[in-house]
């Protein structure tokens, strides 16, 4: 019986790893070894709700139910606010599924682990795909300007060229644009917009 449960426990570390090495791969908030130890952890709970208190009046879904609650705690902390825009909540998301397949790992449903693993793992592998053939991105530029009344002219080019201008801020001969561009070939649009562009030095882009 022993070793069974430590077989739960593996199973659960390795199958949330596998979601966590898509996402550390991806340069994301956690990777491996946070989903690896949020799945053994969970697992662990639902063993220890399961069997720990054998013999007495329990209820194992209690255990369970507060490791629900409980991942909100991790996964607000890879939420952040960047940039104009609200990033990791996929991350938070995967937390979440790892919570629970570590959970399933821990009551035995291996089957129901895996395959909540390989779901999860092929939509996000497909949506990273279809975001960088068919997304957008969004790119902070700081332009230094020869002279401030280019701007209006700059900003006609930029129409012109199909290139969305979400907001545009300018200061003491700084222009700061927030540009949307297409995901898939981004860095080439956006050198070859700017060398069309006169009077005009790249201070910053992110």
């Amino acid at each position: 019986m022993e070793w069974n449960f430590v077989i739960r426990l593996l199973v659960a570390g390795l199958l949330g790893g596998l979601i966590g090495l898509e996402r550390e791969l991806r340069a994301k908030e956690a990777g491996f070894r946070t989903h690896f130890i949020v799945a053994l952890g969970s697992a662990l709970f639902m063993v220890i709700s399961q069997y720990a208190f054998e013999g007495r009046n329990f209820d194992a879904a209690r255990v369970a139910a507060q490791v629900v609650s409980g991942i909100g705690f991790i996964g607000a902390g890879v939420i952040i606010f960047q940039k104009n825009a609200v990033r990791g909540v996929t991350t938070a998301a995967g937390l979440w599924v790892a919570a629970a397949i570590g959970l399933a790992s821990g009551a035995g449903m291996y089957l129901v682990a895996g395959a909540a693993t390989i779901m999860t793992a092929l939509c996000l592998e497909a949506m990273h795909f279809f975001h960088l053939r068919y997304g957008d991105k969004v790119v902070v530029l700081t332009l230094i300007l020869d002279d401030r009344t280019a701007l209006p002219a700059i900003l006609e080019t930029l129409r012109e060229s199909r290139v969305e201008v979400e907001t545009c801020t300018l200061s003491e001969g700084r222009a700061r644009l927030q540009v949307r561009l297409r995901q898939k070939d981004y860095v080439r649009q956006l050198y070859t917009l700017l060398s069309t562009l006169d009077g005009v030095t790249i201070e910053s882009m992110n």
